[in-house]
């Protein structure tokens, strides 16, 4: 298969406001519109999310979409559990495999940056994957708290930034809305 784009780019989605993944998502219904075949692997979300569901129930001929982590939440970044840490550097691993098939014109990394910050998997790792990008693959990591080396490193960054969010108020994730 040949790409669809001649020239791909490293986008970041991180900052503490709500949107990241569904950016990144965004971006990918848009490229399936376009005929685009994209790959995502999402880190840290292993319960089947609104987006994983409609990925498998309408798209499933141009996106793929791989989960690598548990329900479980990860709380302790000193001392993570370390079948989380495998699911993550598999889930690295399947996403580089993905990445360089030349099956998939875009690869998101969906929380990966929150995977990095609970050290489920190494940063030099993620930054090593960078470096093996073709140049006709658009790469898109998500995920708060974004290393400075993975930044510096990429095309774009967009911050989002909290200014109001009902979780503080105690309402929690809602099906649909936030996963």
């Amino acid at each position: 298969m040949e790409s669809k784009l001649k020239i791909g780019k490293i986008q970041v989605y991180t900052g503490d406001g709500k949107g990241k993944s569904t950016a990144a998502l965004g971006l990918a219904l848009r490229a399936v519109g376009r005929d685009f075949k994209v790959f995502i692997c999402q880190f840290m979300k292993g319960r089947n999310t609104g987006e994983y569901f409609a990925i498998r129930k309408f798209l499933s001929d141009n996106i793929y979409i791989h989960l690598c982590g548990s329900e479980k939440f990860i709380l302790d970044r000193e001392n993570p559990p370390e079948e989380e840490k495998h699911r993550a550097r598999e889930g690295l691993e399947i996403s580089k495999q993905a990445m360089l098939s030349g099956k998939y014109d875009i690869v998101i990394l969906d929380e990966v940056n929150v995977a990095i910050y609970y050290n489920l998997i190494d940063e030099k790792e993620v930054l090593e994957f960078l470096k093996e990008k073709p140049e006709n693959v658009e790469l898109i990591l998500t995920g708060r708290k974004a290393p400075s080396s993975i930044i510096e490193l990429a095309d774009l960054v967009t911050e989002m930034r909290e200014i109001k969010h009902y979780y503080k108020n105690g309402l929690l994730a809602r099906e649909g809305i936030e996963y």
